[in-house]
């Protein structure tokens, strides 16, 4: 099979038998039907929204260690981090890329508490003893000259030296979207986005059966047939255990962490920044998007107890990153310089009873659990991305009682759909090659066909029209804010422009999603509400700024 597209997933959904169906198709469900699919399992993965669309798109796209957990003493969790780390760059390496991280040091007459250098060294050298060094580079100290390179707008005033350290990075919505393809195109998993589940449904002594759904797309019903149940929804895995368990559950305590974006010449950086907030405990990452000129700002970690359907970033979530920048900068960012916005919620593991939940979720461990409710429904809560693989694994070794023909697990050196020999020889193949791996040569077909493909249709932005023409072919593509949000990285980088650019780009994946004028205004409509309510709840405008 060439293609990969919706239609043919939903037929197969509702009419072949499986072994396990995998509820959410984010990043951890999405390892979960790659692990499941490679050792013999027949997989259907399934979620209500598209791929990624929920936290698995909201992060803050690194691969890291966590040099913050140090301080909490999750000693193995740092260890566990960089494991999985050391893998995602050998199983993705067109995907997942290393990345260097500075941390300013900041004194007076020149010179820095010894206290507080003492402190990142000690750390950093125990972050390299943890893994770290696994990457081809160990910290080290840099001058004040070195660090204003990588980073020109700090206060010079103040600045003295800097560490450098490795950590690596990704794009968290094609990471996920290749381990599913991997499952589909590899493994023979099906695969389908905008599927809501409806219920559980049971024999007479309380084993799975399978699933009741409905297609988000039309409304029409189905079922699919499976020995056993994989909740893999992360922040939304309460409203599955209620489904199963029918009670209340209250095993998830989100936490919203928010970004914001702004053009690279206002805040310069070819490394990502890590600054600590004036008055706070917390610190903020500074990161320079790899694939267009823009830097994005965050993240927060604040309780949240609003709509877990709908997070958004607020004015003050916004004045308060900008402030922390401006902090350490003379960059001077005000909102007029927002060009993005984006917010997730952590699905972090609630506290044990008579612990209260305080502002500060940072706290929380970052830590997975695996429950196995005994009737074919296993259950995988908290984590983070960068061990998408060890939960995955560990969520599909609790199926063995259902399933015990599993096979051993293969996905620790099991290499990602895209990946190959082929490299990249010009600017235009490097952009695609870190978007598409082998791929790109579809694409680069594309534009032999039609020049007029090789064009970027966004102001300031790299994708070029035959991207957003091959995912809406080969990449489960319903929607013009798929494409966007997800498949692309377009209305992170700048909402505005790409709003400017939105008709230009429904017209060329028209045709092959068949979508006529009326149906190609409503995307773009449906596109500018997404902005203006983004941008709404943020307290900007989506005026373009001159």
């Amino acid at each position: 099979m060439t293609t990969w597209r919706r239609s043919d997933e939903l037929s197969a959904l509702a009419t072949a038998d499986f072994d396990v169906v995998v509820i959410g198709a984010g990043m951890t469900g999405a390892g979960v039907a790659l692990d499941a699919a490679s050792r013999g399992l027949r997989v259907a993965l399934i979620d209500r929204g598209d791929i990624a669309s929920g936290t698995s798109s909201k992060s803050s796209k690194m691969v890291h260690g966590g040099l913050r957990y140090l301080q909490q003493r999750e000693f193995r969790l740092v260890y566990e981090n960089m494991r999985e780390r050391q893998r995602l760059l050998l199983n993705a390496p067109y995907l997942v890329q290393p990345l260097p991280f500075l941390i300013p040091l900041f004194g007076s007459n020149g010179v820095a508490s010894k206290a507080v250098v003492k402190g990142y060294a000690t750390a950093l050298r125990i972050y390299d003893l943890s893994g770290g060094w696994r990457i081809g580079h160990r910290h080290r100290r840099i001058t004040r000259d070195e660090t204003l390179a990588h980073l020109p707008t700090l206060r010079t005033e103040r600045l003295v030296a800097g560490f450098l350290y490795y950590d690596a990075r990704g794009d968290d919505a094609r990471v996920a979207l290749m381990l599913a393809k991997t499952a589909s195109r590899h493994f023979n998993a099906h695969v389908a986005n905008y599927v809501r589940v409806i219920d559980v449904t049971k024999d007479a002594h309380g084993r799975v059966q399978g699933v009741a759904c409905r297609d988000e797309e039309t409304n029409n019903e189905f079922t699919i047939s499976a020995r056993a149940v994989v909740n893999a929804t992360g922040v939304w895995a309460d409203n599955i255990f209620a489904m199963t368990e029918h009670q209340p559950s209250h095993r998830i305590t989100p936490a919203k962490g928010v970004h914001v974006s702004v053009a690279r010449d206002r805040l310069p950086a070819d490394v990502a920044a890590v600054l600590q907030v004036p008055n706070d405990r917390r610190s903020i990452f500074v990161v320079p998007f790899e694939d267009a000129p823009y830097t994005y700002v965050g993240t927060t970690d604040t309780a949240y107890s609003d709509s877990i359907d709908d997070p958004t970033c607020s004015a003050d979530d916004v004045a308060y990153l900008l402030a922390a920048v401006n902090a350490s900068t003379s960059s001077n960012l005000t909102v007029h310089d927002v060009t993005g916005v984006w917010a997730g919620l952590r699905p972090l593991l609630a506290p044990e009873k008579g612990r209260k939940i305080k502002e500060r979720t940072a706290d929380l461990s970052r830590r997975h659990r695996v429950t196995d409710s005994g009737d074919g429904v296993v259950h995988v809560t908290g984590g983070k991305w960068t061990t998408y693989r060890q939960m995955a694994e560990d969520a599909v070794d609790a199926l063995r009682s259902y399933v015990p023909e599993l096979a051993g697990v293969r996905t620790k050196s099991l290499r990602l759909y895209g990946v190959s020999a082929w490299r990249p020889s010009n600017e235009l193949e490097e952009h695609l090659y870190h978007r598409f791996g082998a791929d790109t040569t579809k694409v680069l077909d594309l534009i032999s066909d039609e020049p007029a493909l090789g064009t970027c249709p966004i102001m300031g932005q790299p994708y070029i029209g035959a991207e957003f023409l091959f995912s809406a072919r080969e990449e489960l593509v319903t929607s013009l804010v798929d494409l966007l949000t997800r498949r692309t990285r377009a209305h992170l980088h700048d909402a505005r422009a790409t709003l400017g650019a939105a008709e230009s780009i429904a017209n060329i994946v028209a045709e092959e999603l068949g979508w006529d004028d009326a149906e190609v205004v409503h995307q773009v409509t449906a596109y500018r509400e997404l902005v203006e309510h983004e941008f709404g709840a943020a307290g900007l405008s989506i005026e373009q700024i001159d």
